[in-house]
């Protein structure tokens, strides 16, 4: 808080300086950018290579749909039970060793992955997807827990902005991954992705252990205070609808779209760019607005939400629109999607921010890792239920019906957030935390 009687422009909190003399970056805020961009497009890039030849690849290898729908959920399972873990430790652990050790351990598993292939069928096979996916897993929760929570920390008052604009790389790798998984997999086979791009990964190890910086600031909160309020409790509903989208696409797209449009996994890939050039190209300029207009937030998300809702009914089409399924408008729902993600997922970590601080929770690196956390828990447990539920519902149903049941979701959290009427007036807390931060800035 400001001293009574100093003067606005003399007020300097404990995070300004990470900010230069001359009003621009400074050089800690220039390496966290680039740090947590390169954690964000490597373990994106490698997440998303499964995409257009897993699936059917794992189905020759004796695997039902349902069970590449498990293994796909089975990493989002073991990434919420590592995202809670690591967000409690982070203080305790070390945010700069969290997020190398994961990083280290993501690109092992990568490399790992691309063996498989020669493991027998069946069961062998099936139960070393479930346990390196699992570590791996693991491995991504640290990293990601890590980076999300030191950036907060170097840009306590630019967040949606900041984080709006790193999406660019995390889009930047779900577009790069499927169309370069499918033509290495094409190229020479099934081990090439994995073995290049978990290369790369490990060679971000010594990269952020030179320019991260460190901190420790330790709290005494916990994950049960923060998850007893209302308005987090919704986010976190709001996290979980966008991410099962995202994981059931991961495990359903690339089969419907080979079987109805014989499309070969390159051209999968290929596809899968539809949603993620709008995800990516939208957030920075999303999340500039989240932080200069929050009023914006709660629409933001309304929006996000309801465009989700659209794009997953005409997905297929969903069958009582009695549409026949064309390539086209498959790649135009899919680009909605990507923008309705991006619309409705920006506002959501300042929101809970505000929402821990409004509370009494320290302003700091722990409260920052314990929100991460949340935010990957959340997360990962919609990447469970997606493929989980995608691949079921699609096995005994059809794609076009599950599609439907999964924008069904997307519209039952929109109609619970429009009942959060705090999001659509901001508090004074964020009021007051904004204007201070815009007039620290003029003078």
């Amino acid at each position: 808080m400001r001293a009574a009687g100093l003067p606005l422009c003399e007020y300097i909190t404990e995070d300004e300086p990470t900010r230069s003399s001359q009003g621009g970056m400074s050089r800690t805020q220039v390496f966290t950018l680039i740090s947590v961009a390169s954690v964000n497009f490597g373990s994106m890039i490698c997440y998303s290579i499964l995409a257009p030849f897993f699936p059917h690849e794992a189905l020759q290898k004796g695997a039902s749909q349902t069970v590449v729908g498990l293994i796909f959920g089975c990493y989002a399972l073991s990434n919420f039970i590592g995202s809670l873990i690591m967000g409690r430790y982070i203080v305790q652990i070390g945010a700069k060793l969290m997020l190398v050790s994961g990083l280290f351990v993501s690109g092992g598993c990568t490399i790992m992955f691309g063996f498989l292939d020669r493991a027998p069928s069946g069961s062998v096979f099936i139960s070393l997807c479930f346990i390196v996916r699992s570590v791996d897993a693991m491995g991504f929760a640290a990293a990601f827990t890590s980076s999300t929570a030191l950036a907060s920390k170097v840009f306590p008052h630019n967040v949606a902005t900041i984080l709006g604009s790193l999406q660019i790389f995390t889009g930047l790798g779900l577009i790069l991954g499927p169309p370069l998984g499918g033509w290495l997999y094409q190229a020479a086979g099934y081990e090439l992705p994995f073995l290049v791009l978990g290369c790369i990964l490990l060679l971000m190890v010594p990269f952020n252990m030179i320019v991260m910086p460190s901190y420790a600031d330790p709290s005494e909160d916990s994950f049960i205070k923060l998850l007893r309020l209302p308005k987090v409790l919704l986010l976190c509903f709001f996290i979980f609808t966008f991410s099962s989208g995202l994981g059931f696409l991961d495990t359903t797209l690339s089969l419907f779209a080979m079987d109805k449009f014989h499309l070969s996994p390159s051209h999968v890939g290929l596809i899968f760019l539809a949603f993620s050039l709008p995800y990516c190209l939208s957030s920075p300029l999303l999340g500039f607005f989240a932080d200069k207009y929050p009023d914006v937030r709660g629409w933001f998300l309304v929006s996000g939400g309801l465009l989700m809702a659209l794009g997953f009914c005409f997905l297929g089409p969903a069958p009582f629109f009695h549409l026949p399924s064309q390539l086209w408008l498959t790649i135009f729902m899919l680009s909605v999607n990507g923008f309705g993600t991006g619309i409705g997922i920006t506002p959501i970590l300042p929101e809970v921010i505000t929402s821990a601080y409004e509370q009494g929770f320290v302003n700091g690196l722990g409260t920052l890792g314990m929100v991460s956390g949340l935010f990957g828990a959340c997360w990962s447990m919609g990447m469970l239920y997606g493929p989980m539920m995608g691949g079921l519902l699609t096995q005994h149903l059809t794609f076009e019906w599950a599609a439907f049941i999964q924008g069904g979701l997307s519209g039952l959290a929109v109609s619970c957030i429009i009942s959060l009427r705090d999001l659509f007036s901001p508090s004074s807390y964020l009021r007051t935390h904004v204007g201070e931060h815009s007039m620290y800035l003029v003078c």
